[in-house]
């Protein structure tokens, strides 16, 4: 088929196509019909939660009440469905009861404590890391970044056990202590110790991620950024303070957001070490202080009223990251 012929058959396509959707009725709104599904799913799963749990923060809610709405007994099995508590409104008794509650403050200053060690450990960690594999000199690039991502990949509960494994006592940790002639530490039984192993196992699991975050923040700088200071007669520290950091800084905003939600909504480690024989009062996090009223105390309206401080208190801090940078 010539050049010619396949002009002519492409015009004609092109022609029969406009016809066609001349013919085609508009129907309006067809857009929305399409984004529909994603906005059902927005309203369910995400913004009614959240409303919902603002809402019931200005209630005393039991979840459920005592007496059973209908009981089924088929021979030894007994299955109970209860009735629904009802709701009573309280106003802002909740959040006054909040600024009382000294279990409260005592998990959020665990949630603080751990959040201000493990934060600049691993950004620092992982920009040093991320530095160093970004350097010429640095071989093996491929295997160190496969090996310091390896931890993301691990489960939660199943990386907190191994680490409970590793600090009990008689454990690996114990052996090495021995061997060099030191004391070994109780890492389960001391709650200094606890609350410090917690913030050791999110660095552990975590820096990884955020070095190849960085890693690829270095890779987007201009090597005639550097080449021009080297011109000028720059060290190697004022080209990594004048150039690196700066031109980081969106990427580094990134890592410190991302690292302060996730250390405020740590709720997996405390709760294995706790299981573990660590003492509560050291290491309950603020979640993992909302899990225990909400859903094993079933005060749902105080668990709410926590959970909306607690959001203010990310959101703050996440502004105050983005206003400073």
């Amino acid at each position: 088929m010539s050049s010619e012929s396949i002009v002519k058959l492409s015009d004609r396509l092109r022609f029969q196509r406009q016809r066609f959707k001349e013919m085609m009725p508009t129907i309006p709104g067809t857009a929305y019909i399409f984004l529909a599904p994603f906005f059902i799913t927005f309203v369910l799963f995400l913004a009614f939660p959240i409303f919902y749990t603002v809402y019931l923060s200005f209630f005393t809610y039991q979840g459920v009440a005592s007496d059973p709405l209908f009981w089924v007994q088929f021979g030894n099995v007994y299955l109970e469905i209860p009735k629904i508590a009802s709701l009573e409104f309280v106003g802002l008794a909740n959040y006054q009861r909040l600024l009382r509650d000294s279990v409260f403050h005592q998990s959020m200053f665990n949630t603080i404590y751990v959040f201000a060690i493990e934060l600049p450990l691993m950004v620092g960690l992982a920009l040093g890391l991320a530095v160093v594999l970004n350097a010429g000199f640095t071989r093996f690039k491929g295997i160190f970044r496969s090996l310091m991502l390896l931890p993301v990949s691990a489960n939660t509960v199943a990386y907190s056990v191994v680490f409970v494994v590793i600090v009990a006592e008689g454990g690996l940790l114990d052996f090495i202590f021995q061997l060099f002639g030191i004391a070994p530490l109780n890492w389960l039984g001391n709650g200094f110790w606890s609350r410090n192993l917690m913030a050791f196992m999110v660095v552990w699991r975590w820096t990884g991620y955020n070095m190849i975050i960085i890693l690829a923040g270095l890779q987007t700088i201009s090597e005639s950024l550097y080449e021009a200071a080297e011109i000028d007669g720059a060290s190697r520290f004022q080209k990594f303070r004048y150039i690196t950091i700066p031109q980081l800084k969106p990427v580094l905003l990134f890592v410190l957001v991302t690292t302060t939600i996730g250390s405020f909504k740590k709720f997996s480690e405390p709760t294995i070490l706790i299981g573990a024989g660590a003492p509560v009062k050291e290491t309950r996090t603020v979640v993992y202080y909302i899990y225990e009223v909400a859903f094993q105390n079933l005060q749902l309206g105080y668990g709410s009223a926590l959970t909306v401080v607690l959001v203010g208190i990310v959101m703050s801090l996440s502004v105050i990251q983005l206003k400073w940078s």
